[in-house]
C-alpha cells in the first residue's frame, strides 16, 4: 500500500502535470487498486471506478486539509513581467569569494525577491564548491523556500540516499536548481504556505539561467546531472527530446561539462513500495544512470555497485 508520503509526492506530481496541461495519465488496475485501498485506509473520498488496464483517468489531486475547515486563502504577490535574463559579471578572486558574490546577487535579485511570498525566501545553491558531480533540479518546494536550500523536502532526502549510494556525503557535492523561487500557483494560505507545485514555465528558467551558469562556471565540476524532464528542457532545450526516456542513458554537453539526465527524486519516490515490472525497470535505469556518472567523474565504483540490480 503507498505511504503517505508517496501519496504526498503523487499529489504534487499530478498538479504539476495538470499545471503543464496534461488532463490525463496512464495508470494500471494494480496502482488503481493500491490508491483505492490506501486512500479508503485514510478516510479519504474513494477514488474513480476500477476500468481495463492501462487506462487513461482524469488527474484528480488529494488534499491533507480538513474538508470541512478549509484554510483561509489570500492573493499571491503580484510581480512585474519578467525582463531579460540579467547579466553576470563574476569578479576576480577565488571560488568562495566568487561564490559569495553571485550568491548576494541572486538572493538580493529584485525579480526574484519579487515572485518570493512573504516569510519565504529566495533558494541558492549549496554544496562544495570543488565538487567533481553537480545536480540541477528545475525548482524549490515548499520545504526548499522555508529553508532557503535545494532538496530538503522528501525529495531531498530520497537524493540525500543517492548520493550516499555512489560513496559520497551530500557535502561532497554541488547542488542547485534552475529556478530560484518557487513557481506560483496563484494563491497561498494565510501562512503563507502553498499547496502543490507547477513546472516553471520556460519564461521563468529562462531568466534564472545565468545564475545556474555562472554556479557551474564557479564550481567547474566533471560531471552535471539535470534531475527530471524539467530541468531537461530547461537546460537543453523544450524542444530537444519528447520524454524523459529518450534524454536518459546517453551523454549531453551543457556550459561546456557533460551532462547526464536522469529521473527526478520526486518521480523515484511514487516508484517506492510498487514491485510492477516498469518500477523495477525505473530504478534499474536511474541507478545505471549514477554509475555511469561516478565513471565520467573518475569516482571509484565497487562490485556491490555495479551489480546493484543484478
Amino acid at each position: 500500500m503507498p505511504t503517505r508520503d508517496q501519496l504526498l509526492a503523487l499529489n504534487d506530481e499530478l498538479r504539476r502535470l495538470k499545471a503543464g496541461g496534461q488532463r490525463a495519465v496512464a495508470v494500471t488496475e494494480e496502482s488503481l487498486a493500491q490508491l483505492r485501498e490506501s486512500v479508503a485506509a485514510s478516510g479519504s473520498e474513494a477514488v474513480a471506478s476500477a476500468a481495463p488496464a492501462p487506462v487513461a483517468v482524469p488527474i484528480m489531486t488529494f488534499s491533507t486539509e480538513s474538508r470541512n475547515e478549509p484554510a483561509p486563502r489570500v492573493p499571491a504577490p503580484s510581480a512585474p513581467s519578467l525582463p531579460a535574463p540579467p547579466p553576470i559579471n563574476l569578479p576576480e578572486g577565488d571560488k568562495p569569494a566568487r561564490w559569495n558574490h553571485l550568491r548576494e546577487l541572486v538572493l538580493h535579485d529584485s525579480v526574484c525577491r519579487a515572485r518570493v511570498f512573504a516569510g519565504k525566501q529566495v533558494v541558492f545553491g549549496v554544496g562544495n564548491l570543488d565538487a567533481a558531480v553537480m545536480f540541477v533540479g528545475e525548482a524549490p518546494g515548499g520545504d526548499e523556500e522555508d529553508q532557503g536550500e535545494p532538496f530538503v523536502g522528501r525529495a531531498g532526502q530520497l537524493l540525500n540516499r543517492m548520493i550516499k549510494a555512489m560513496g559520497l556525503e551530500r557535502s561532497q557535492v554541488y547542488i542547485g536548481n534552475i529556478l530560484n523561487w518557487r513557481p506560483e500557483m496563484g494563491t497561498r494560505n494565510a501562512d503563507g504556505s502553498q499547496t502543490g507545485n507547477r513546472p516553471p514555465t520556460a519564461a521563468e528558467m529562462s531568466y534564472c539561467l545565468p545564475f545556474i551558469r555562472a554556479q557551474i562556471a564557479i564550481i567547474q565540476p566533471k560531471v552535471l546531472v539535470a534531475l527530471g524532464k524539467t530541468a531537461v528542457d530547461g537546460l537543453l532545450g523544450a524542444d530537444r527530446f519528447k520524454t524523459m526516456g529518450a534524454a536518459r542513458g546517453t551523454w549531453h554537453s551543457y556550459a561546456d561539462k557533460p551532462l547526464r539526465a536522469s529521473y527526478h527524486p520526486s518521480y523515484l519516490l511514487r516508484q517506492e513500495g510498487l514491485t510492477s515490472a516498469s518500477a523495477k525497470k525505473i530504478k534499474r535505469d536511474a541507478w545505471e544512470d549514477l554509475l555511469a556518472v561516478m565513471e565520467r567523474a573518475e569516482l571509484p565504483v565497487t562490485e556491490k555497485q555495479r551489480n546493484y540490480f543484478r
